[in-house]
This record gives structure tokens, C-alpha cells and sequence, in this order.
């Protein structure tokens, strides 16, 4: 469940084999593997690639945390509000970077926030002394969510796949 939060949610661990049928377009197996009902937007043409190359990093190191991605249930209703997950391990300075979408039908409604935190207190979990999020300059919803959990702007880089990002940093959450 999420950590310090008045909405309750469950993270489900997507497989490679969900992230594989999600590459193929194939949400009915991905939906039956995770066992969580996903919607289209896990099989956009923009997740395609994101859900291949999330499935060849858990192939190659199950034990760590790069390529992670959980699906998130709101409960108690049971409905996919988005996914969240890392990028890559943490590097030699601590850092692990993270990412999340909000499903279109759940958002403006603050799961990207939710998302985010719950991301951030994972981070801590796997050792992470810092957490990095790179946004377009154009996504404003998730410049917001960032913001308001108090990241701060390190700079900026070109993504061969997504054009100019900003680069934000926080640092990790101290475990009690």
C-alpha cells in the first residue's frame, strides 16, 4: 500500500512476460499475467518500445531494481490509474532515476503525485541516495507533480526518443 497518503493503492509488479504482451499489444495476456485489469493506454504506440526494453532489463538482471514497473490499483475499486518503475540501478553516486504515466482516464485527479511518492520511498528501499526525473519542457502536468514534491532542476539533456528533457533531482527519503 502507498506510504503517507490518504489514497490507498497497490502496486503490482509487472513480469516480463506481462511487459512482453503489453509490447505485442496483447493487454488480454497482459492483463491475465499481471492479474490486474490494464487499459489501452499500457498498449499506446509510445509504450511499445518502453515495454520491450522494461522486459529485456528484468530478463537480464531480475534482481535488480533497473527496468522495474509496477501498475497502480486504486483501492478499493480495483481500477489502473498508471505505472511507475526505474529506469536503470542507481549509479556509482547513488542515483536511480524513475518514470510514471497516469492512465488519460485517471488523470487531473493527483495519481501522478501518488505515483511519484510512492516511487521516491522505493528509491530509499533499493539504497538510493538520490532520485532523478527527466520531463519534456512541454509536459506540464508532471513538471507540476514534480515540483510539488519538492525536486529541483539539475539541468537538461537530448533523449534520442524524447527529444530535450529537463533534468530534475531529490534526494532520497531517510529510511526510519
Amino acid at each position: 500500500m502507498i506510504r503517507n497518503s490518504s489514497r490507498r493503492v497497490r502496486l503490482v509488479e509487472m513480469t516480463p512476460q506481462a511487459m512482453s504482451a503489453l509490447a505485442a499489444g496483447d493487454t488480454a495476456a497482459a492483463s491475465a499475467e499481471a492479474g490486474v485489469p490494464l487499459t489501452e493506454h499500457f498498449v499506446g504506440d509510445d509504450l511499445r518500445a518502453l515495454w520491450r526494453y522494461r522486459a529485456g532489463l528484468r530478463e537480464t538482471a531480475p534482481d535488480r531494481p533497473q527496468g522495474r514497473v509496477w501498475a497502480v490499483v486504486s483501492e478499493p475499486e480495483g481500477m489502473v490509474v498508471g505505472h511507475g518503475g526505474f529506469q536503470a540501478p542507481a549509479d556509482d553516486e547513488g542515483t536511480i532515476e524513475i518514470s510514471y504515466s497516469v492512465d488519460p482516464a485517471a488523470r487531473r485527479q493527483g495519481w501522478g503525485k501518488v505515483i511519484a511518492t510512492e516511487l521516491l520511498h522505493r528509491a530509499a528501499d533499493e539504497g538510493a541516495r538520490t532520485v532523478r526525473a527527466s520531463v519534456a519542457p512541454d509536459n506540464t502536468a508532471s513538471l507540476a507533480v514534480i515540483t510539488a514534491l519538492g525536486f529541483h532542476q539539475t539541468g537538461e539533456r537530448w533523449d534520442e526518443e524524447d527529444g530535450r528533457e529537463l533534468v530534475f533531482e531529490h534526494p532520497a527519503p531517510t529510511q526510519p
